[in-house]
C-alpha cells in the first residue's frame, strides 16, 4: 500500500461495481433495445413522419429472428462503446497529506497541498481553489460528496460542503464593466462555444480567462463570474500607471 507520512492513500473511485454496471449493464441494454426497436419495425415504418422509413421497412421484411439477432448485436455493440467512453471520463481522486492526484482518461493532474486552501463539490464538480480565490482544478464527477469529504478531511485539507464565493458571481452580458482587459472578448467567444456545444473550446476559452483573474460557473449554458485576487480592472491599470508617474511609464 502507498503511504504518505503515517497515512496511507484514499483513493475515491466508482469501484469495481461501477464496471460491472458500464460493462455488463450497457451491452444489455443496448440488445434489449435493439430487440425491441425490431420488434417495432413494422409500426414504425408505417408513420409518415418516423425518420428513415426505408429502414424500419427492411426490417419488418426480414424474418424475425434474423432482423433481433442483428439489432440487438448493434445495441449492444453500442452499449460498450457507452461504456468504453464511461470507464475512460470517470474520475478517479487519490488524496494523501501532501497532493490529491485527479486520473481521468488515462491522464494524472496533480495539486499539492500547500497551494490549496479550499476543496469543495459545486454542481457535481470537484473544484480547488488557492488562497486568492483562484481555481486550480475543476474536475466534473459523479461521486459521492460524502465519501469525497472524508477522504479531504481525513489529510488535513479545508473542505467546504459549498462554494464558499458562490454569493459574489455575477450573470455575464455583453460590455458589462468591470471585467479585466480582453476578458469580454474572450466571454463572447465562449459563450459561441458553449451554446454550439464545442466543449474543448470552452474549456480552453475557461484556462485563457482563469489567467486573467476571471473564474467562472456554468447555469443552463449562461456564464456567470467573478474575480479572483489577482485579477486586474482597467481601473486599476489607471491607478497603478498614475502612481508610477511619468517616469516610470
Amino acid at each position: 500500500m502507498d503511504v504518505a507520512g503515517n497515512r496511507p492513500r484514499t483513493v475515491v473511485s466508482g469501484g469495481p461495481l461501477e464496471l460491472v454496471v458500464m460493462w455488463g449493464g450497457f451491452p444489455l441494454l443496448g440488445a434489449a433495445a435493439g430487440g425491441l426497436l425490431a420488434l417495432a419495425a413494422g409500426w414504425v415504418a408505417g408513420l409518415p413522419w418516423a425518420p428513415v422509413q426505408w429502414l424500419f421497412g427492411l426490417l419488418d421484411r426480414l424474418p424475425d429472428a434474423q432482423a433481433i439477432a442483428g439489432t440487438a448485436a448493434v445495441g449492444a455493440l453500442a452499449g460498450l462503446v457507452v461504456a468504453g467512453n464511461g470507464t475512460a471520463e470517470r474520475l478517479i481522486v487519490t488524496v494523501d497529506a501532501a497532493q490529491v492526484r485527479l486520473r481521468r482518461a488515462g491522464k494524472d493532474r496533480t495539486v499539492g497541498r500547500a497551494e490549496t486552501r479550499v476543496v469543495f463539490v459545486d454542481d457535481g464538480r470537484l473544484v480547488l481553489l488557492d488562497s486568492d480565490g483562484a481555481e486550480l482544478a475543476r474536475e466534473s464527477t459523479d461521486l459521492p460528496a460524502d465519501r469525497l469529504a472524508a477522504a479531504f478531511r481525513t489529510h488535513g485539507w479545508g473542505w467546504a460542503d459549498g462554494d464558499p464565493h458562490r454569493s459574489a458571481y455575477r450573470l455575464w452580458v455583453p460590455e458589462l464593466p468591470g471585467l479585466p482587459t480582453g476578458a469580454d472578448a474572450l466571454l463572447r467567444a465562449r459563450d459561441r462555444a458553449v451554446r454550439k456545444d464545442r466543449r474543448d473550446d470552452a474549456r480552453e476559452l475557461r484556462r485563457e480567462l482563469g489567467r486573467l483573474g476571471v473564474v467562472l460557473r456554468d447555469e443552463e449554458k449562461r456564464q456567470y463570474w467573478r474575480l479572483n485576487g489577482r485579477a486586474v480592472t482597467p481601473g486599476q491599470q489607471e491607478t497603478t500607471s498614475a502612481e508610477r508617474g511619468p517616469e516610470g511609464r
